[in-house]
């Protein structure tokens, strides 16, 4: 029998989700998969993803739901409170046709759009106002993730690269003996840093000390 996934733990996965009720596919690590679904995107890397538990790098109820499961493949269903969240009527909101206007942009019902930052999807349109639902597009829908928990990372540089990957797009670390060296061809902003170094020390007990230098 083996040992379970606890706190903390680093393992690896692969996974597909659907939404409960369908057969609509809206995220995997299967290339063949996301091909099928009509979802594949070219600069995404379909792969098995490295997370670390507790640390909400997945889905906040998926990762819960990780802790006591072994090294199986499961099917786990969230309800949409464990999801993506209920659907909250104040999010829907009306906009002024003019805001589109501004953007040069012709809203219809369907249209993902960007308002001030803010990711909404239109709902209606009528003559000089447009309803906008801000809500996540998955709000108040029951998903189902088919997840694969392939092996528990006890190498040291696994972990390191895939805390890394949740903070910096391109990177390179080493680790010599107990210190974890980072070097990045961006400038990383002080309080980043300090989120970096915090994570890794605090999850990684064998590092103590780690150094980010720019390219």
């Amino acid at each position: 029998m083996s040992e379970e996934i606890k706190e903390h733990d680093f393992i690896e996965i692969e996974y597909t989700a659907i939404i409960e009720g369908t057969n609509q596919t809206f995220d995997t690590t299967d290339e063949k998969t996301a091909k099928s679904a009509n979802i594949y995107n070219k600069n995404q890397k379909y792969k098995p993803v490295t997370i670390c538990i507790g640390e909400n790098q997945i889905l906040k109820g998926l990762d819960e739901s990780l802790k006591g499961k072994q090294l199986k493949e499961y099917k786990i269903t969230l309800q949409p409170e464990n999801a993506f969240g209920k659907k909250n009527p104040k999010l829907l909101q009306l906009v002024s046709q003019s805001s589109f206007r501004k953007q040069n942009i012709t809203p219809y019902p369907g249209l993902q759009i960007n308002l001030d930052g803010i990711m909404g999807t239109v709902r209606t349109v009528t003559p000089g106002r447009v309803i906008v639902d801000f809500n996540h597009p998955l709000a108040g829908k029951a998903v189902i993730y088919k997840v694969k928990i392939i092996k528990k990372v006890t190498d040291e540089k696994e972990k390191l690269d895939s805390l890394l990957s949740f903070y910096l797009k391109e990177f390179k670390a080493e680790i010599k003996q107990d210190e974890a060296v980072i070097s990045a061809s961006m400038n990383i902003p002080k309080e980043l840093q300090d989120i970096i170094k915090e994570k890794i020390v605090g999850l990684m007990p064998a590092i103590k000390k780690v150094t980010i230098e720019k390219e």
